[in-house]
């Protein structure tokens, strides 16, 4: 027990000291009107570390929209000046992201373990794997689906009453390291598995009829990165010979239209495809166990964060899936069901049309091996907090994202191919 505490408050010591580097740093939202707005966008990334939080690079800036991204505390006065003095119309979201990312993390009590309202690091993440299995046999068993390039395991959960040749969802939380409010989804979603089930009939239905692989955390070691050296860091940390940046955008590594848009060459940026689709271990035991499990799948969801949006197929082209008429009238029912809760409000549609264009997502190459209800979540918020989204909105979150994914859940049973 002794062990235990002092490895949290070493983590959480760790989280803090990843956050101090980011005093003074800021979050602005730009306006975006036409051309000649991006292409200023596109000089500012040019001059300037610029981190983009939504779109992912600006390469993905679109007429009439927003941009939200960081700057460091040094280069924040130029791009003030530089904004102004090109009569971009911008909001500073986060003042100073030090602070804000202190106040996502309640430090009172965080020396009792795992929690469903905390942000978890990976060592409680992975403790509360094997519990929370050890607790449920009836429901509940973990298994190792590979291992990260820095040697973790790849825990997958198995959530469902056991009964031969059962049809599954897969969900899987934390592909992108800094999107800390997903992987909290994953385990609250399985807790609320745990505590309904014979308490509420449709919990029972589903865990009756079908069974649930949930990954709590797909790309671990960025995730504990962002628990030790850097709180905004995105991608995976594989080194290849030859580069000196480290990390591939794991959603961008799938062979979905691999690097074709929205993703980049440049092993330094942020949305870096990787030299070849599944070069990362992550998303080649991802994809792996969802080929040799390909019969019984019937739907994908892929949790991440921020914008409040519910994405279906396609994202590398502005091709339109199959069955999208299917698939937007299941959206719509989905997020107004998340709505009935909390009246929170999400958009829905192709991720092409109604996020930005991007190649090698593994909600398309699910769809594309044939998994036809596939969905990305984009969880709270809409850019108010953003990567920093307070603990305080774990609960609500989770909650109302319960209600879209249960809603999925029942339809596919219904409508099982």
């Amino acid at each position: 027990m002794r062990l235990l505490l002092i490895l949290l408050s070493v983590a959480l010591v760790s989280a803090y000291s990843s956050v101090e580097q980011l005093e003074g740093n800021k979050v602005f939202r730009v306006s975006v009107e036409d051309e000649d707005h991006i292409k200023l966008i596109h000089d500012l990334a040019e001059t300037h570390q610029i981190d983009f939080w939504k779109p992912d690079s600006a390469t993905q800036v679109k007429p009439h929209s927003s941009v939200d991204f960081h700057v460091k505390t040094e280069d924040s006065a130029t791009v003030e000046d530089f904004l102004g003095q090109n009569e971009l119309q911008y909001e500073v979201l986060i003042s100073n992201l030090r602070n804000a990312m202190e106040a996502q993390l309640d430090g009172r009590g965080r020396a009792t373990g795992h929690s469903y309202t905390k942000y978890n690091s990976w060592e409680t993440i992975e403790a509360w794997t094997q519990q929370v299995a050890a607790e449920n046999p009836d429901l509940i068993s973990r298994s190792v689906i590979g291992t990260t390039f820095e040697g973790r395991n790849m825990y997958l959960l198995k959530v469902g009453k056991a009964k031969p040749n059962k049809p599954a969802i897969f969900i899987d939380c934390g592909f992108h390291a800094r999107e800390w409010i997903s992987p909290a989804f994953c385990q609250w979603f399985v807790r609320e598995a745990v505590r309904t089930y014979r308490r509420e009939i449709q919990m029972t239905s589903l865990l009756d009829e079908l069974d649930f692989y949930v990954l709590p955390v797909v790309n671990i070691d960025g995730y504990v990165y962002t628990w030790t050296k850097n709180r905004m860091w995105r991608k995976t940390r594989s080194v290849r010979p030859g580069s000196s940046c480290a990390g591939v955008d794991p959603n961008r590594n799938f062979n979905a239209g691999w690097c074709e848009t929205g993703a980049s060459r440049n092993p330094c940026s942020d949305t870096y495809c990787g030299p070849a689709p599944e070069s990362e271990n992550e998303t080649k035991a991802l994809a792996d166990f969802i080929r040799s499990k390909r019969s019984s799948i019937k739907a994908y969801l892929t949790i991440h964060s921020y914008s409040q949006m519910l994405l279906y197929p396609y994202s590398y082209d502005y091709l339109l899936p199959e069955n999208n008429k299917e698939l937007n009238t299941l959206a719509k029912a989905a997020v107004k069901e998340l709505a009935s809760l909390h009246g929170t409000k999400y958009t829905y549609g192709p991720g092409a049309t109604t996020i930005y264009p991007a190649a090698g997502g593994s909600d398309d190459w699910a769809y594309d091996e044939g998994i036809k209800y596939s969905f990305t979540f984009e969880l709270r918020d809409t850019g108010r907090y953003g990567f920093a989204l307070p603990e305080s909105q774990i609960r609500p979150t989770c909650e109302e994202t319960m209600l879209a994914v249960k809603y999925i859940a029942n339809y596919v049973l219904h409508n099982l191919y």
